[in-house]
């Protein structure tokens, strides 16, 4: 039968109990550039898809996208990309157990959020 006495029961812990750590800010920065991908993706498509449907459609879409805020979301979707790789990459040595250690996990995470800035801006310069 089931507790019906759960008031008395301890809650789990909130997250003001804990203390943020750069594991918790790359694991939930993945989720949220995860997401930014896709829409970015959708937009990019969009474009594509004016772009094949004739040139007074692709006008729109292409002022859209070349608008401050287009340029915005764009380069917004190039650091999620560049983020995700670099993260991924960290993820793929915490595969074969490496990197656990709280000093390494410490730098590789700032390594992966400063990494895909600079890899970022070089992508942004090199075009």
């Amino acid at each position: 039968m089931a507790d019906v006495n759960q008031g008395n029961r301890p809650l789990s812990p909130h997250l003001s109990v804990y203390r943020l750590q750069i594991t918790m800010i790359t694991s939930i920065t993945h989720r949220i550039t995860g997401v930014g991908l896709v829409l970015g993706a959708v937009l990019v498509v969009w474009w594509l898809l004016a772009a094949s449907t004739g040139p007074a459609y692709f006008a729109i879409a292409d002022s859209v996208l070349n608008s401050w805020i287009g340029k915005l979301i764009l380069i917004g979707s190039l650091w999620a990309l560049c983020y995700h790789l670099l993260n991924g990459i960290r993820h793929l040595f915490w595969d074969i157990g490496t990197g656990f250690e709280n000093a390494t996990a410490l730098k590789t995470g700032v390594g992966v959020l400063v990494g895909s800035v600079i890899l970022t801006f070089l992508t942004i310069f090199a075009l």
